[in-house]
C-alpha cells in the first residue's frame, strides 16, 4: 500500500468518525475509534500468526452471508478450529504467546464483533466489555490493566438503555468495518492510520492537543539528533540504543519515531521507556506500541508524575543499578506551575543545580531527563524560549549548565507549529561529556512554509537543521559555534538572536559614489533641457529658463 493510500485510509477512517460523532465529545469519540482500530490491528496479526502456525489444519473461511444488501461475515476460522480441537487450544495458546505474545479468544476477534454489529445482534455490548476486560487481563505476559478504561461502554453518552447503546456500537462498528474494506488493509497501515486520527484529533483539540502529541516534523528532528553518535554526530547514527526515555511521552510518536529511524539504519533499541500523567493519553500510548508492533516485552509505559518521580523503577538509589538511558526525549507542557515542597532542593535530581521556580517547571523536568541520561547519551528536549533569558533560579541552572557543559546545542525554530500554542519554540540538546567547548547556536526560525492554521517545516528546512547539527556547521545568519567566553560576557543568556542575528544589514553608503552619481544626473538634466529649448526656440516658443 502506497503512503497516499495510507493517508487516504487514515482520511477515510476520519471522516466517518466525523459522522458517527453525533452528539458525542469529540475526546471520548476518539478513544472509541481508536480502540476499535486497535482490536482491528490485534485481531489481524494474531490470525495471520494462528494461520502460518496451523498451516493446513487452519480452516478455510466460509462464505459471508447475505441478507439484502447486508453483507454479514462468516466467523473467523478460528471459531471452528477452537470447536474441533479443544484439547489442543491451550498447547496452541501457548505457542502463539511465544510467537506473537499474546492470546484473543475467538469470540473477541475483529471479525466476529463486526459479525455481530452487522447482525444488530444484543450481544455485541457485552462481548465488547468481556473482550476489553479479556485484553486488559490475560490476553499477553504483561498486565495491561486499564488499557480501555476511558472506554466507558454503559456511558449515557451511547444511550440511556442497553438496547439504545448496543444499537449506537452496531452502527459505529460496521460503519467503520466499511471504511476499512475499501483498502487492502495490513499491520503498518493501521499503525499509519492510527497515527493520522491521532494528528486530526490533535488538530481538532486545541491547547489540549498539547497533553499528547508533538508535530511530527518537529519529532523528526529530535529522532535524528538522539540517533545519531553521541560524542561524534558527524560519525553517523549509532547501531544500538540500549535504552530511550521520554519522561512526557503523551501518545508515544515520539518514541515511535526513534524506533523507526533506528531500523531504517540498520541499528536498534533494546528497550523503550515512556511516562506520562494523563491517563486517557497513557492508554493511547500503550496501544500506540503494540499496533506499531512493538511487542509488551519491549516497552515500558508508566503512569505517573514526572515531577514527584512517582516511578519506583527510577528511584534507584544503588548508583549501580540506578537507570541510564542512551537517549532522552521530551515535549513537556510549557511553563508549568508546579509545587511540590521545599523537599526539592534535596532531591537527586535537581541538589547540583537548583530547583526551578513554581511559576515554571521548565528547567525541572530538563533537570529530570538529564539527570537520567548516560555519560555518553544524547538528550533533546522543546522548551519555550524563556528558558534562554529568564533570571533569577533559572539564570542560576541556566548557568551552572553551561559552566558544566552540558549544553551542546541551541535551536530556535519557527512560530504557530504546535496546535498547542502559537508560541516559537526552542530545541536543546545537552550531553553529560561533550568535546567541543562551545555552544552551537541555530536560528531557523524563518525557514517555515505558512499554514492555514499552523505553520510547517519542510523537508528542507528539517534536513537543514540535522545537517548544521550534525557537522557543526557556521552559516552566515543561520549557525554559529559561540564560544564560552562570550556567552560568559552575555550574563549567560542564551536569546538565540544575540549570537545568530537573520536581520539583512543596510548596504553601506559610500558618499563619494553618491556625489558622483547626483553629478552624473545633474549632467543630463542640463544636456536634455538644452536640447528641449532648442526645439521650444524653432517654434517660436519661450525656452524653459
Amino acid at each position: 500500500m502506497t503512503e497516499n493510500d495510507q493517508k487516504q485510509l487514515g482520511k477515510t477512517l476520519w471522516n466517518i468518525a466525523d459522522q458517527l460523532r453525533g452528539s458525542m465529545n469529540a475526546d471520548d469519540f476518539r478513544d472509541y475509534m481508536l480502540s476499535f482500530l486497535f482490536l482491528r490491528y490485534l485481531s489481524d496479526n494474531y490470525e495471520q500468526a494462528a494461520k502460518k502456525e496451523l498451516g493446513p489444519d487452519y480452516p478455510k473461511p466460509e462464505p459471508d452471508e447475505v441478507n439484502g444488501d447486508n453483507k454479514i461475515p462468516a466467523p473467523p476460522p478460528l471459531v471452528r478450529w477452537y470447536e474441533e480441537n479443544a484439547a489442543d487450544v491451550q498447547a496452541f495458546e501457548q505457542q502463539m504467546r511465544r510467537k506473537v505474545h499474546y492470546v484473543i479468544k475467538p469470540d473477541y476477534l475483529w471479525s466476529s464483533v463486526v459479525r455481530l454489529a452487522k447482525k444488530q445482534s444484543d450481544k455485541l455490548l457485552d462481548t465488547l466489555q468481556k473482550g476489553f476486560k479479556y485484553i486488559e487481563e490475560e490476553s499477553f505476559q504483561s498486565n495491561f490493566q486499564g488499557l480501555f478504561s476511558e472506554i466507558n461502554l454503559a456511558s449515557e453518552k451511547l444511550g440511556r438503555k442497553y438496547e439504545d447503546r448496543n444499537a449506537k456500537l452496531c452502527s459505529i462498528i460496521s460503519e467503520l468495518a466499511r471504511g476499512m474494506a475499501l483498502f487492502s488493509t495490513d499491520t503498518d497501515t493501521l499503525g499509519d492510520a492510527y497515527e493520522y486520527l491521532i494528528g486530526q484529533f490533535a488538530a481538532g483539540s486545541g491547547k489540549k492537543a498539547g497533553e499528547f502529541y508533538t508535530p511530527q516534523r518537529i519529532s523528526d528532528i529530535l529522532s535524528a539528533i538522539v540517533t545519531l553518535d553521541g560524542q561524534a554526530p558527524e560519525e553517523g547514527p549509532r547501531k544500538k540504543l540500549e535504552g530511550v526515555f521520554d519522561f512526557a511521552c503523551g501518545s508515544g510518536s515520539l518514541l515511535l519515531n526513534i524506533r523507526h529511524r533506528m531500523k531504517e539504519a540498520g541499528g536498534s533499541i533494546g528497550r523503550i521507556y515512556g511516562q506520562e500523567y494523563n491517563v486517557t493519553t497513557y492508554n493511547l500510548a500503550r496501544m500506540n506500541m503494540l499496533l506499531h508492533g512493538v511487542k509488551d516485552t519491549e516497552f515500558e509505559i508508566y503512569h505517573g508524575d514526572t515531577l514527584a518521580n512517582a516511578w519506583d523503577f527510577l528511584r534507584e538509589t544503588n548508583p549501580a543499578k540506578k537507570p541510564r538511558f542512551d537517549a532522552v526525549v521530551a515535549n513537556p507542557p510549557f511553563s508549568y506551575r508546579w509545587d511540590l515542597g521545599e523537599t526539592m532542593s534535596e532531591d537527586m535530581r535537581f541538589k547540583n543545580h537548583g530547583v526551578a521556580p513554581k511559576s515554571a517547571a521548565d528547567f525541572a523536568f530538563l533537570l529530570h531527563g538529564l539527570h537520567y541520561l548516560k555519560e555518553d547519551g544524547v538528550m533533546a528536549i522543546i522548551l519555550p524560549h524563556g528558558v534562554l533569558f529568564r533570571g533569577g533560579a533559572e539564570a542560576r541552572i541556566r548557568q551552572k549548565l553551561l559552566k558544566d557543559g552540558h549544553i551542546d546545542t541551541v535551536i530556535g525554530l519557527p512560530a504557530n507549529l504546535f496546535y498547542s500554542t502559537g508560541i516559537p519554540v526552542c530545541i536543546l540538546v545537552l550531553k553529560k561529556c561533550k568535546r567541543p567547548d562551545d555552544v552551537l547556536f541555530i536560528n531557523a526560525a524563518e525557514h517555515f512554509e505558512k499554514g492555514k492554521r499552523q505553520n510547517q517545516l519542510t523537508e528542507a528546512a528539517i534536513g537543514r537543521i540535522i545537517d548544521t547539527y550534525q557537522f557543526r556547521k557556521e552559516e552566515d545568519r543561520y549557525s554559529r559555534r559561540v564560544g564560552m567566553d562570550e556567552i560568559e560576557k552575555n550574563d549567560f543568556n542564551l536569546n538565540i538572536s544575540r549570537y545568530v542575528s537573520t536581520a539583512v544589514a543596510d548596504k553601506e553608503i559610500v558618499l563619494a559614489d553618491v556625489h558622483k552619481q547626483l553629478m552624473d544626473i545633474e549632467k543630463e538634466i542640463a544636456k536634455a533641457k538644452d536640447k528641449h529649448n532648442a526645439f521650444l526656440r524653432e517654434l517660436g516658443l519661450p525656452p524653459l529658463p
